[in-house]
């Protein structure tokens, strides 16, 4: 972010001396001067960004006291329940490295379930497990439950306490399921300890041949181009595995963005360019609007972002002109910003729940005048269109095939008979599964992924000049 904001407090003092007429000069009591409320200065700073950046400028809201806790004051800016996204949080560096997938944890992921009906107590269902983590390294698995944590059973009354727990060390007692006996079994009591952990957003690729049709399939679970640093490690091992699916002359493409909230746009575009149909940099991937502020600088009246010519583009391989996208209601943000971008230019095939509905996207904002302000801003300053002005997706994008992960027993990703790449295959053979697999009837309390920083975030930039 290029734009500055100059904060500046001017301190007045006058010092008055005298006497009048012959009255005795009277001993005068020392002047204590209260100490400055911090606040003051950090939600000055939110208010100047926000009447600058804000998306709904218009229905800005009057701020609370400028002496008001900042994430309360920031909050009384918002144009809620519009504003579904606007976040601050304490400390900027590790929104960033948040961002960037780069966080302190175990290495585990999982969704909350009601364990029954009949009661209140919630079992944890592992959705997968981040390579090189200690979650990995103790032999968790997509699929196992998680009954306990440190040996308190989660409710429906102390789950959201007790989780807060595993950013620390902290034990957890768990069950899997086994196919032979058919029943679930309970698995030994593993100890984890969090590490700074740098999680690999592109999780998965492989290439299946059934029924004589080429198929190949990416998991990708967040937008980050790499690790920090202005690192693009991620983005260009993205290039790398679609170079080998062209290489493999594959016929149909499945992109898994079930547990993808989001990130940074420069990823949506470096992957939106490999699979359009030989676009080139002078085709529109999606078009970026303001505030009406910000829409008075030149630069910023007609944002237009092309996609990227690459030699890796997949070209017109596949099949009906087709890319199959399989989805949940957690899939938000940059990935819909895919599926938008690419509609002009191919038929965007979904497969599994409604997605969340994020038109919108953020710049990370920090005050670099005030080095006290360890706050980092994400307020939300744009919204995202596609080449042919198209933007009605704020109830989510609802899929051509309905699909939820919880009505089944999860299989390992990558499984031909996994829920969601089942049904995609189905769709691209023309044969169903004659596997037969247990329904269940869940209900999502919650997951891990929810509280993430990237949840249905989209981060842009903005250069005022």
């Amino acid at each position: 972010m290029s734009s500055k904001y100059l904060f500046r407090i001017l301190l007045f003092g006058l010092l008055m001396w005298g006497a009048v007429g012959c009255q005795d000069e009277e001993d005068t009591e020392p002047v204590v001067e209260e100490p400055v409320n911090p606040n003051i200065a950090i939600n000055k700073w939110i208010n100047d960004v926000m009447k600058e950046v804000y998306l709904w400028l218009g229905e800005m809201k009057t701020p609370i006291a400028n002496t008001s806790n900042p994430e309360d004051y920031f909050e009384s800016l918002l144009n809620r329940p519009t504003d579904r996204f606007s976040v601050i949080y304490p400390d900027y560096k590790e929104l960033i490295n948040s961002l960037n997938g780069v966080t302190l944890e175990a290495g585990y992921e999982f969704t909350l379930y009601r364990e029954s009906s009949s009661n209140n107590n919630v079992i944890a269902e592992v959705t997968y497990i981040k390579k090189n983590s200690p979650a990995a390294n103790a032999g968790m698995k997509r699929g196992d439950y998680i009954v306990r944590i440190n040996g308190t059973q989660m409710t429906l009354e102390n789950y959201r306490q007790v989780l807060g727990q595993i950013d620390k060390q902290h034990t957890l007692n768990t069950i899997r399921f086994n196919e032979g006996a058919g029943n679930f079994q309970p698995l030994p009591e593993i100890s984890l300890n969090p590490v700074q952990l740098a999680e690999n957003p592109n999780f998965l690729d492989s290439v299946y041949t059934i029924n004589g049709e080429k198929i190949g399939y990416v998991v990708y679970h967040f937008f980050a181009p790499g690790p920090g640093n202005n690192s693009t490690a991620y983005d260009q091992e993205m290039d790398g595995i679609f170079a080998d699916l062209k290489a493999q002359g594959i016929q149909h493409l499945i992109v898994d963005f079930r547990y993808n909230g989001g990130g940074f746009v420069s990823s949506a575009v470096n992957l939106a360019s490999l699979i359009a149909p030989d676009v080139k940099s002078t085709d529109i991937f999606s078009k970026t609007k303001y505030n009406s502020f910000l829409m008075q600088f030149d630069n910023l009246k007609n944002v237009q972002t092309p996609f990227r010519s690459k030699a890796e583009n997949l070209g017109k391989t596949l099949k009906g002109n087709r890319v199959y996208i399989l989805t949940s209601t957690r899939t938000a943000s940059a990935s819909e910003l895919i599926i938008n971008g690419l509609k002009p230019y191919m038929d965007v095939f979904i497969i599994g729940d409604k997605t969340t509905g994020k038109n919108v996207g953020s710049v990370p904002f920090e005050d670099t005048d005030n080095l006290s302000n360890k706050y980092g801003m994400l307020p939300i300053v744009s919204r995202s269109y596609n080449s042919l002005d198209q933007s009605e997706y704020t109830n989510g994008f609802l899929p051509n095939i309905e699909a939820k992960e919880s009505s089944e027993r999860l299989k390992p990703l990558g499984d031909v008979n996994e829920l969601l790449l089942r049904k995609a295959i189905e769709q691209i053979t023309g044969i169903p599964s004659g596997a037969r697999f247990q329904q269940l009837d869940r209900v999502d309390v919650g997951s891990t992924l929810d509280d993430k920083v990237r949840a249905g975030v989209m981060v842009e930039t903005i250069d005022i000049k």
